[in-house]
C-alpha cells in the first residue's frame, strides 16, 4: 500500500545523495580498519539496509564508521580479518541483548551539555577526516590540482547554498555532485576521483562462517572487542538518533534501534562486513535531502549495492571534490555554532563539561568522550545537590526540632553531620525528614551513627517522616522512628539485594 505522506521521488534521490558519499567514508575507513575496501562497502551496504528496514529511527542512516575502524586496527594487525568478523558478530550479539533488555532509554541520561559536545566534537572529527582528500600518495596536493581542488569545494558548497532557492526538483547535494562532474568533464579539469582512492567494484556478499579456532583461548582475545564495538555503536547510534528526533521533531524508538544494529552486525560478520553503526555525517546528508522515511536509507544501500556490482566504473569518475564539499556542508550544519554564544550565559561547570566532551571526541574516541561527560556531570550534580544540603531549626526551651531540606546521599552525609550539636542540643530533640530524600545505604548508616550519638547522652530523638523501607532498614535509630501514615513518604530508597531480604526478614519477625 502507497503511504501518500511520502514523497518517493525526494526519498530516493535522497538515498542516491547519501550513497555517493558514503562510498569514499566506507573505502577510507576500510583503510584505518586495515581490511580491504569491499569488507567496508559490504558494512556500509548491509548495515545501512537491515538498519533502514527495521530500526527504531527511519531516516537514520548507518554503515561502517570511523570510531569503530580504530578500534579494529590492533585486531587485525594481530589476529587477521577473520577475527574481526567473529568479533563483529560477537558485537551484535551484545547489542542484540542490550536492546531486548531495553537498555537504550538510559541514554536519557545524557546531558545537553554532553551532547552539545558529541555533535561538535563529532563535526570537527569529519572536517578533519575530509583533509585527507587534499592528499595524493600521502603527500598534500599542489599546484594546479590544489588550487582546482580548492575552487570546486567551494563551487560545491556554493551550489548546495543556493541550489535550493532556484529549484528542489532534486536534492541540493545530489545537484552538487552533478553540476562538478560536468565542469571536471566539460573543461578537463585536473581533478582526484573516487577511482583514485580504490576499485570498489565487487561481486555479491557470500555467506562464510569465520575461519577461527572455536576455543575459549579464542573468546579470550574478541571477547573486550566485542564489548568496546558494541558500547561505541550503541552510543554513537543512540545519541545520532536523538539528534534526528529533535532535528524532525518526531521520536524514534531506542531499543528497536538497538535490534536492529544487533542484527545488523551478526549478519554482516557472516558475509564479511566490518561492522557499523550509525553515520551521523550521512544521516545529516539524508535529513537535509529531504530523507525523513525508511525509503531513504533503503534506497541508499542498494544503490550501493548497484554501484559494486554494475557502476563502478562510472562511479570511479566522480570528482572527490564534489563529496569533500557535501561533507564539509554537513560539518557546518552540524556544528552546534549557537555553543559559542550561550557558553557564557550556562553554569561553567556546563560549559566545562561542553569543552571536554568536545576535545576528548577529537582525540580519542566518542564512547569515551560520552562516559566522562557523563561522569563529571554526574559528580558535579552529586556536589552541589551534597552542598544543598541544610536544616530549619525551632527552638524551645527543652525542644528543638531539626527540619531538613535536601537529598540526603553518599555525597551529603559530611553536611548531614555538621548540621546537628548533640552534646549541645536539648534533652528532647526531632529530626523531620518531611522535605528531605534518603537516597542510598550511606544515608541510613548516617542516620543510625547520629542515633547512636544521642543515645550515649541520654537524650530523647524523634524521627519523623522516614518512608517504610528506610524504618526497616535502620539498626540503631529504628526504635527513634515515629510514623505518621498520613504523611510518611512511600518512596524507596535505592539498596541492593541483601537490604531488601533485611526488609523482609524484619518484616517477618515483627
Amino acid at each position: 500500500m502507497i503511504n501518500k505522506n511520502i514523497n518517493y521521488k525526494t526519498e530516493i534521490l535522497s538515498g542516491l545523495t547519501v550513497a555517493l558519499a558514503l562510498v569514499p567514508e566506507a573505502v577510507a575507513f576500510s583503510f584505518i580498519a586495515g581490511v580491504e575496501p569491499l569488507v567496508g562497502l559490504y558494512a556500509a551496504f548491509l548495515v545501512g539496509l537491515i538498519t533502514a528496514a527495521f530500526g527504531g529511527r527511519p531516516g537514520m542512516i548507518s554503515g561502517a564508521t570511523g570510531a569503530l575502524a580504530v578500534v579494529m586496527i590492533s585486531l587485525v594487525a594481530n589476529h587477521g580479518v577473520q577475527y574481526l568478523f567473529a568479533t563483529v558478530i560477537l558485537m551484535g550479539l551484545i547489542q542484540v541483548t542490550f536492546g531486548f533488555l531495553r537498555l537504550g532509554k538510559f541514554i536519557k541520561m545524557v546531558p545537553y551539555p554532553v551532547m552539545l559536545g558529541f555533535v561538535n566534537g563529532l563535526a570537527i572529527v569529519i572536517f578533519l577526516s575530509q583533509l585527507s582528500q587534499f592528499k595524493i600518495d600521502g603527500n598534500w596536493m599542489e599546484g594546479n590540482l590544489l588550487y582546482t581542488t580548492l575552487a570546486l569545494v567551494l563551487l560545491t558548497l556554493a551550489v548546495i547554498k543556493f541550489l535550493p532557492k532556484i529549484t528542489k526538483f532534486i536534492p541540493a547535494p545530489l545537484g552538487a555532485i552533478l553540476i562538478i562532474f560536468l565542469i571536471v568533464i566539460l573543461f578537463d579539469l585536473p581533478s582526484k576521483n573516487v577511482g583514485d582512492l580504490a576499485d570498489i567494484s565487487g561481486s555479491l556478499p557470500v555467506f562464510n562462517i569465520p575461519t577461527i579456532d572455536y576455543n575459549f583461548e579464542t573468546l579470550k582475545i574478541i571477547l573486550p572487542y566485542a564489548f568496546i564495538l558494541a558500547a561505541i555503536g550503541l552510543i554513537e547510534s543512540l545519541l545520532t538518533l536523538t539528534l534526528i528526533d529533535e532535528m524532525t521533531g518526531t521520536r524514534g524508538r531506542n531499543s528497536k534501534e538497538c535490534v536492529a544494529q544487533g542484527s545488523a552486525n551478526i549478519i554482516t560478520g557472516f558475509f564479511g562486513g566490518m561492522g557499523g553503526c550509525a553515520m551521523i555525517g550521512q544521516s545529516m546528508i539524508n535529513i537535509k535531502s529531504g530523507g525523513r522515511s525508511r525509503i531513504s536509507g533503503i534506497s541508499a544501500a542498494l544503490f550501493l549495492l548497484c554501484f559494486i556490482l554494475f557502476a563502478s566504473g562510472l562511479i570511479a569518475q566522480i570528482p572527490v571534490a564534489a563529496l569533500t564539499g557535501i561533507m564539509i556542508a554537513v560539518v557546518i550544519g552540524t556544528f552546534e555554532w549557537s555553543s559559542f554564544r550561550i557558553i557564557r550565559k550556562i553554569p561553567k561547570n556546563d560549559a566545562f563539561v561542553l569543552i571536554l566532551v568536545s576535545i576528548v571526541t577529537v582525540f580519542t574516541d566518542l564512547a569515551v568522550a560520552v562516559i566522562i561527560g557523563v561522569i563529571v556531570s554526574a559528580l558535579n550534580f552529586a556536589w552541589h545537590s551534597a552542598k544543598s544540603l541544610h536544616a530549619v531549626t525551632e527552638s524551645k526551651k527543652t525542644k528543638k526540632t531539626y527540619i531538613l531540606h535536601g537529598h540526603l546521599f553518599f555525597a551529603s552525609i559530611f553536611s548531614f553531620k555538621k548540621i546537628f550539636d548533640p552534646k549541645n542540643d536539648p534533652k528532647d530533640v526531632t529530626i523531620d525528614f518531611k522535605y528531605s530524600r534518603v537516597w542510598d545505604h550511606s544515608a541510613l548508616q548516617a542516620i543510625d551513627e547520629l542515633a547512636e550519638k544521642y543515645k550515649k547522652l541520654k537524650k530523647k530523638l524523634h524521627l519523623l517522616h522516614l518512608s517504610e523501607d528506610c524504618r526497616a532498614l535502620l539498626d540503631k535509630g529504628s526504635k527513634f522512628v515515629e510514623t505518621d501514615p498520613d504523611e510518611d513518604p512511600h518512596y524507596r530508597v535505592v539498596i541492593d539485594s541483601e537490604d531488601i531480604e533485611a526488609i523482609e526478614h524484619k518484616k517477618n519477625i515483627n
